[in-house]
């Protein structure tokens, strides 16, 4: 059932993408706004609270509705898995702005790159290069492709019905929205982010490895090894330099952005990013999880032999 509900959900967000239609995530932005106003007090006590109450009630309706569904019937339990996947995961969420970006930087219209990367990413875009649009658009593509497709996955394999998928879907958004601040000014996202953290670690691992059987394995795993620490987040730079050095793409490097030099260090090796590599990006991001896929697929067999 769990190959099955993932397979179903990746093709409904092909057929009818979400993007950002997607209401329940908005409500909950909206909750978890309110839970700030009123229990932000700048401790991580409070903080480690307003995280309880965020995450447990959606995880433990989606089990339990799931767990009812699934006892009337089976086939019901297998639509709420679909629908919960739908709602937490999916490809559309990055390909569509790499289909944009890709598409305006090969009709030569760099104008409506740069915009579709700033309304992507949020940053500044209007001194990039078309080599700078190139870089970042992988950079952001493999991130959100992590966000939005392994991570999700990987929680929803090891989990009960669609408990995993929820749990990390609200606990990477907690952590993006509280987490992301000044722990030493404010300690009420301390707990979202060490949480997010933790929920990351050996997924963000799995992805890179898959990253790098998918592409040049010796270049991802040595641009892993000598390349990741650089990168001011570790996480991500694990997965930049794995994806980079699978690709033969140079990413990182400094960037030309609001009338300065935005000093960023090397990561990959190879040819510098050009509007091909967005293509072979997408290309990675689809192999990487075909191979997760497969290996769900033999768990399954081998779990009911």
């Amino acid at each position: 059932m769990t190959l099955i509900s993932l397979i179903f959900a990746l093709a409904l967000e092909q057929l009818r993408p979400l993007g950002n239609r997607n209401r329940v995530w908005h409500a909950f932005t909206r909750y978890a706004n309110h839970l700030e106003r009123n229990l932000n007090a700048g401790s991580n006590r409070h903080g480690v609270l307003a995280w309880m109450v965020a995450v447990l009630p959606p995880v433990l309706i989606s089990l339990l509705v799931y767990y009812a569904l699934h006892a009337a019937h089976p086939l019901l339990g297998l639509a709420w898995n679909v629908v919960v996947l739908y709602l937490t995961m999916g490809f559309r969420h990055f390909s569509s702005a790499f289909s944009e970006i890709s598409l305006a930087l090969n009709q030569g219209q760099d104008l409506d790159a740069r915009r579709a990367l700033s309304g992507w990413t949020g940053q500044a875009t209007s001194e990039l290069t078309v080599s700078e649009i190139s870089r970042l658009s992988i950079e952001q593509g493999v991130l959100d492709s992590y966000r939005h497709v392994f991570g999700t996955m990987f929680w929803f394999v090891v989990l009960p019905g669609p408990a995993g998928a929820v749990l990390y879907r609200v606990a990477v958004m907690l952590g993006q929205k509280w987490g992301a601040r000044n722990v030493q000014e404010d300690r009420f996202g301390r707990f979202a982010a060490s949480a997010s953290a933790w929920l990351d670690w050996l997924p963000v691992r799995l992805t890179a490895a898959s990253f790098a059987v998918m592409g040049d394995f010796e270049d991802a795993i040595y641009c892993w090894r000598s390349q990741a620490r650089t990168w001011g987040n570790y996480a991500n730079g694990i997965l930049l330099a794995s994806a980079a050095g699978a690709l033969g793409v140079r990413l990182g490097d400094p960037l030309r952005q609001d009338y300065t030099v935005k000093f960023r260090p090397e990561l990959g090796l190879g040819d510098e990013a050009d509007p091909g590599f967005l293509k072979s990006a997408v290309g990675l991001v689809w192999r990487s999880a075909l191979l997760w896929l497969f290996v769900i697929l033999l768990i399954s067999v081998a779990n009911h032999m």
